[in-house]
């Protein structure tokens, strides 16, 4: 996984495995979050399958749906359930699909190293900053909390294709999309490391797995919610249930048709058999051992559809949420 940015910044092309044809081809796309995960599988995956290729892009969550619905994808990486839109636009295209989740992560908000006095933020202050009524008003730290210095606020994050944006301001803001539009945005999770790490009055919000490869150049905070204490985002807080509202499931979703391809079957069966030991690998937490089997008897069984029934609903526990009928 050396090299992890200048991957991200092009689509990468790898070779993958088994006794399949020359011309056997598997098209990836979609969340920068879910991609280390999927190029993990992949680089294992090809050690045993060696003619079998392999595209993998980062447009986004949303980026990568726009393409799955218009039926140019077998696999979406997802950083948030599909919406009823997007449910609309594969059904009108005919595209069916087959939902499994793969991991947990921790959206977790970053800030400067160097940054002495911030410790902690609540959910209500961080929608004091993040808020679409924040946006030309809310330019200081000290408007945030009287205690926190007089100094201008600086704020990066996801862009508005990317599932960690949705994501974010559903759990924050109480609305996917809902947002001040005044930030630096960024697909690429590298340019809110970059920015954040060279502003101390930076702050900014990632997936775990971006925040664990770089520590030496962000700090993450804890976050509060409701009257509950501060919790710092880890691999424990995630599965106590402890780290609200901003843990996550993350997830990838095969088109149905794609599985009548062999290569595409067996790449889906690979990814949920090594899912808990290559999540762990690359810094997001596993899920429970059922949750797994679960997804490999959807692909076994073609289960089509959703279990999210297209919302984004934070504080969910994943195994009632694959125990649910699925829609499509």
């Amino acid at each position: 996984m050396a090299n992890l940015k200048g991957l991200l910044l092009i689509a990468c092309s790898c070779l993958l495995t088994s006794a399949y044809a020359q011309s056997s081809l598997i098209k990836i796309d979609g969340s920068s979050t879910v991609f280390l995960v999927t190029d993990a599988v992949i680089e294992e995956f090809k050690s045993a399958n060696k003619s079998v290729k392999a595209t993998i892009g980062i447009s986004g969550t949303g980026g990568g749906f726009k393409k799955f619905c218009r039926n140019e994808l077998d696999v979406v990486n997802a950083s948030r359930p599909i919406s009823t839109k997007e449910m609309a636009a594969c059904k009108e295209a005919g595209v069916e699909y087959i939902e499994l989740p793969i991991g947990y992560d921790a959206l977790t908000v970053v800030v400067n190293p160097k940054n002495t006095w911030l410790t902690s933020l609540s959910t209500k202050e961080l929608k004091m900053m993040w808020e679409p009524a924040a946006q030309g008003k809310i330019r200081s730290w000290q408007q945030i909390n009287p205690t926190f210095p007089d100094v201008r606020l600086k704020l990066y994050g996801a862009g508005s294709d990317s599932g960690t944006f949705e994501y974010f301001t559903a759990a924050i803001n109480g609305k996917a999309g809902s947002s001040r539009g005044d930030y630096s945005p960024a697909e690429d999770d590298y340019e809110t490391i970059d920015g954040v790490a060279t502003n101390v009055n930076a702050i900014g919000y990632l997936g775990l797995a971006y925040f664990e490869a770089n520590k030496q150049k962000l700090k993450g905070v804890a976050i509060s919610w409701g009257d509950k204490n501060p919790i710092y985002p880890s691999a424990k807080s995630v599965m106590d249930g402890t780290y609200q509202p901003l843990s996550r499931p993350i997830m990838i979703y095969v088109n149905a048709a794609s599985l009548n391809k062999p290569e595409v079957k067996a790449f889906a069966l690979y990814y949920l058999n090594n899912a808990s030991k290559l999540v762990k690998k690359v810094k997001y937490v596993e899920l429970p051992a059922n949750a797994y089997k679960l997804g490999l008897a959807r692909i076994n069984n073609a289960m089509k559809g959703t279990g999210f029934g297209g919302e984004i609903q934070s504080g969910l526990k994943l195994e009632d949420v694959m125990g649910r009928p699925m829609r499509q």
